[in-house]
């Protein structure tokens, strides 16, 4: 009897042993992998070019409609500014620190200058480096921040902008791709952070031969003659003028000037040939796209992973009379923020009212990592869970490329005012505009029928909407250390 009730003592001893072994097992199962991300930045893309945000668009782009389609769609996603015309240097800074545009090392501004920096160290790639987090890069090489840049992992940077696979598009997907290949090969299971940037579609806009076609589009380089109309262009933006209704305040600019197929034609045929070689270049960028995103379902690692798609800023070619990035309206001053990963929902929309200087506070807070106390920024997460439709009330913007102290912006709610104190004083403009009534920011010079579908800053029915919004341009200068004052306004001492 002594003997079986033995048995039995160590019969239970075992199976209690089994259950404990049982529910370790089943605890080291459901633990929580870290996600990956894929941040994906194209060069010169104004919101309006894509069909998630301007359903007239003739440009397709599956994969980033598909992207919209299962994730968050941002309409109100800005860069914050610059102070000198390479806009995409100072964007790139804010980005991968953080930081408001006037807080800054100095080769935001100065590109040649690259001085040791406090925030260097707490930059994306370091940030997720010290995380343990694999990390690579591909982008442009230039127009960005090399103190940064280097902190990843693997860096594979070139300038591409070619029509080929090895001088277009093509070639920064194949960077991802391999680096892929080779965590595949190597049964690398830490997660990644990759960060995919693209040469185009900033000009010299060459497309592929085919694509080109598509969009009726010709490699144009005849500085005495204009390319031909083709049916299959992109017909005119609506907001398409002539030219500018006054000088924009920064003398022989390059994306104003020299831009190789436009130079300073802003005739249809240019316009409509540059749209349909823009749109062949941003349709590449999402074939290339769309080869990274088969890699990663191929591998099972989308599911784990955030992708967020947007650009450094928006572009004009031909809206305003405008071809470059140096402005601030909302083609320019707007980018397409798109943002897709495990546990947010899909299909929606919100305003946000976020800057890119917002992605890294955003990249942190996803993947569980402290913030870093040199950013400025603020997480778009309590947006992207539903929380919340904004981070920010009001939004600043400023273009100081040029001739002092520039262009400043401001957006409050509906109404937005731009001003423009150039060329030593001798053009001082002020525009009001109400963008629920006058999305496309319509000038005089337009000829549209609506009262509001107009710059209402002289109209003395907005007089006291004019001084609100004054004041808040002049409330939000003070608040990011704008070192400059326009010429209504009080002076620094």
């Amino acid at each position: 009897m002594k003997i079986f009730k033995f048995i039995g003592l160590v019969l239970i001893t075992i199976l209690f042993s089994c259950k404990t072994v049982n529910k370790h097992q089943t605890s080291v199962k459901i633990e929580t992998k870290r996600p990956n991300f894929l941040f994906v930045l194209v060069d010169d893309q104004s919101p309006l070019d894509l069909q998630v945000y301007n359903a007239k668009s003739i440009l397709e782009t599956p994969n980033i409609s598909k992207l919209a389609e299962e994730g968050i769609v941002f309409d109100q996603a800005r860069h914050m500014g610059s102070m000198n015309g390479a806009v995409c240097t100072p964007s790139r800074h804010m980005i991968m620190s953080g930081r408001t545009v006037w807080h800054l090392p100095r080769s935001a501004e100065f590109q040649k200058d690259t001085t040791v920096n406090e925030i260097d160290e707490q930059t994306i790639g370091a940030v997720f480096n010290r995380a343990g987090y694999k990390t690579m890069r591909t982008c442009k090489k230039g127009n960005s921040y090399p103190n940064a840049n280097k902190q990843f992992t693997v860096v594979k940077d070139a300038t591409k902008r070619g029509g080929t696979e090895e001088t277009g598009s093509a070639w920064h997907a194949k960077q991802v791709l391999t680096y892929l290949n080779d965590r595949e090969k190597t049964q690398d299971d830490d997660p990644f952070f990759i960060y995919f940037g693209f040469s185009h579609p900033h000009d010299t806009r060459n497309g592929t031969p085919e694509l080109l076609d598509k969009y009726g589009a010709i490699n144009h380089k005849d500085k005495n003659s204009i390319p031909p109309l083709n049916e299959k262009q992109p017909q005119l933006p609506e907001n398409y003028l002539e030219a500018h209704p006054f000088f924009h305040g920064h003398p022989e600019l390059r994306d104003e000037e020299r831009v190789s197929g436009v130079w300073k034609n802003r005739d249809e045929n240019t316009i409509r040939n540059e749209l349909g070689r823009e749109f062949a270049c941003s349709e590449n960028v999402d074939i290339q796209l769309g080869k990274v995103l088969k890699k990663l379902e191929e591998t099972g690692e989308l599911e784990n992973t955030y992708i967020i798609y947007t650009a450094d800023h928006g572009m004009a070619i031909g809206r305003h009379g405008l071809q470059g990035k140096q402005n601030l309206y909302e083609h320019t001053w707007r980018v397409p923020f798109i943002v897709k990963g495990p546990g947010l929902v899909s299909g929606k929309r919100v305003d946000g009212n976020m800057y890119l200087l917002d992605v890294l506070p955003t990249l942190c807070d996803l993947a569980g990592i402290e913030i870093p106390s040199t950013v400025e920024g603020k997480s778009i997460v309590p947006v992207l869970k539903g929380e919340q439709d904004v981070v920010r009330d009001v939004m600043y913007g400023v273009y100081a490329g040029g001739t002092k102290p520039g262009m400043r912006t401001v957006k409050k709610g509906d109404w937005k005012l731009i001003k423009y104190d150039v060329m030593d004083g001798a053009v001082r403009e002020t525009q009001l505009f109400n963008l629920a009534e006058n999305p496309n920011e319509y000038l005089p010079e337009h000829h549209r029928s609506g009262d509001m579908e107009t710059n209402l800053a002289d109209n003395p029915k907005y007089a006291e909407k004019l001084a609100e919004m004054e004041a808040e341009l002049l409330t939000q200068m003070i608040a990011h250390d704008d070192p400059y004052r326009l010429w209504n306004q009080p002076q620094i001492e």
